[in-house]
């Protein structure tokens, strides 16, 4: 981590923010940092990060995070006129935190290569609490040697790290990660409903279910936390973000010709809940919608 002088971070939402912090507090080096926004710009000077351009930031750091909504916006951040691509320099790293498409990555990493700079996927699971405690989980397509030497930099902000294979593998994971959760959800939202009517108290429901075979992450935590008490707010993992994942996974599942038909449902609850206005809520809401037999 010594080696790594200047650290550039570029989108400081809702993951980036704490996680940016976490690498000012940790990383024994200089961070810089940007985002459209001013607000996490002003909240991190308190922690000596120091807002710049893009382009500074690419002039400047070794290494630079992007934690950038889809890999729509990665695409155009590196590819436009501009962009960091026509900035990299040799040796310099750019490693994307954001769940991106797997072609989209692989692309993107040999035209790094092509500058003699690399590019890294480390795609991070796990919630905004999780990234403001440093304990996020993070998916890595790299080579071993640039694995262990930007590794130190992501234990700043994640306890769980593990190189999936050659870049693009990490979003595989990412990709396929959100999947099985989503589809997870949408199975503990039809116990709920089924549950219910039938006259079971869904608390009873998912306590027993807890305790079988039936248990899992999703069921503690969406189930229990969000699902169960009907808490879905806004600015956590919306249904509009979820649902892009999900489109990353059926192209995923499309390339390598298997028939994902168990997505292919949780898309149409995804746009459902959209069609009745719940886009902006945490994903787990497509549960009300499936009480309210597709109204919300």
């Amino acid at each position: 981590m010594k080696n790594f002088q200047h650290i550039g971070f570029i989108g400081l939402g809702v993951m980036g923010e704490p996680m940016c912090r976490n690498l000012a507090r940790k990383a024994g080096a200089s961070v810089i940092a940007f985002d459209l926004d001013k607000a996490p710009l002003d909240r991190l000077a308190a922690e000596g990060v120091r807002s710049a351009s893009t382009a500074e930031i690419m002039a400047q750091c070794d290494v630079v995070f992007l934690s950038l909504p889809s890999g729509e916006v990665v695409a155009q951040l590196c590819r436009q006129d501009g962009g960091l691509l026509s900035q990299a320099r040799p040796g310099q790293i750019v490693i994307d935190l954001s769940t991106s498409p797997v072609d989209t990555t692989r692309a993107l990493e040999k035209e790094f290569a092509a500058r003699q700079a690399h590019f890294l996927d480390a795609p991070v699971a796990r919630t905004r609490a999780a990234a403001e405690a440093g304990t996020l989980a993070v998916m890595v397509g790299a080579s071993p040697r640039l694995f262990e030497a930007v590794r130190p930099l992501i234990a700043t902000f994640a306890t769980d790290i593990a190189l999936c294979g050659p870049v693009g593998c990490g979003q595989v994971l990412k990709i396929l990660n959100n999947m099985v959760l989503f589809e997870t959800v949408v199975a503990i939202s039809e116990a709920k409903a089924i549950g219910e009517r039938s006259g079971v108290d869904p608390q009873v429901l998912f306590d027993t279910l807890s305790k079988g075979s039936a248990d899992s992450f999703a069921l503690r935590n969406h189930g229990m936390k969000a699902v169960l008490p009907g808490d879905f707010p806004e600015r956590a993992f919306s249904v509009r973000y979820a649902r892009k994942d999900l489109h990353y996974a059926l192209k995923l599942a499309e390339a390598t010709q298997v028939d994902a038909r168990g997505a292919r449902v949780v898309e149409q609850w995804f746009d459902q809940a959209i069609e009745a206005g719940l886009g902006e809520q945490y994903h787990p809401v497509i549960s009300r919608v499936m009480a309210g037999n597709g109204k919300a």
